[in-house]
């Protein structure tokens, strides 16, 4: 089988009712993106902190996986699929992919203030004063501004490996994720997003200007030929 990895972006949750990351307007849910997604505004107001992620957590067990994140779960029956995820969403884990690489974090995890101890809490709410077994407070297991990204060196290893490489719903902005399509040096590329990328279709890249949902439906079909 060949190697299939799929990079996706807020725009493929984005059709399943969760709001991208940063409006137009740089903000989050009304919020500036410097009080609810850095360590140092956590540390200046942690309730505020961890009411914003209760509700985004519980907004996800309310929202369903969509035909995207069903087709990319589809696809394995004709490659050996990765999933590389800029989103903390588990909606392509719920549509049934198998491996799920999330570059940002995940929502229904936390980890403790001093990284030594994480856990998987679901939709429930993280209060002040949940603690680790050492004592110390609970946070959302996301990777804020100004963290490294942990999980970056296994993408990277995942993308060298990559025959067919997809980006679904990104920007390709947000940097270092947006580096990984270039370590798929040898890929065949197809990117689906409405907005542009025209500009870099050539004979390695194609690009679907259409949404997650109806490009992916298209990949599909463009997909199967290279099944052997």
């Amino acid at each position: 089988m060949k190697n299939l990895v799929i990079f996706t972006g807020a725009g493929i949750s984005a059709q399943s009712g969760l709001k991208t990351f940063r409006d137009s307007n740089g903000l989050w849910e009304g919020h500036r993106i410097e009080e609810v997604a850095s360590p140092e505004g956590f540390e200046n107001n942690p309730e505020k902190g961890l009411h914003f992620y209760n509700l985004r957590r519980l907004q996800l067990g309310e929202v369903k996986p969509n035909q995207s994140h069903r087709l990319c779960a589809k696809l394995e029956n004709h490659f050996k699929v990765n999933v590389i995820t800029q989103n903390v969403d588990d909606l392509h884990e719920r549509a049934g992919s198998s491996s799920v690489t999330h570059l940002h974090g995940e929502l229904r995890k936390v980890k403790c203030i001093a990284d030594c101890f994480k856990n998987d809490i679901k939709y429930d709410v993280l209060q002040i004063g949940d603690c680790c077994p050492n004592g110390h407070q609970l946070r959302p297991d996301i990777v804020w501004f100004g963290e490294e990204v942990p999980a970056m060196d296994v993408a990277i290893d995942i993308s060298e490996q990559a025959d067919i490489f997809v980006v679904i719903g990104t920007s390709l902005q947000v940097f270092p994720a947006a580096s990984l399509v270039h370590f798929a040096k040898n890929a065949k590329k197809f990117i689906i997003d409405p907005n542009h990328h025209s500009e870099m279709a050539n004979n390695q890249i194609t690009v679907i200007n259409k949404d997650a949902v109806s490009g992916t439906e298209e990949l599909y079909q463009k997909l199967l030929r290279f099944v052997k």
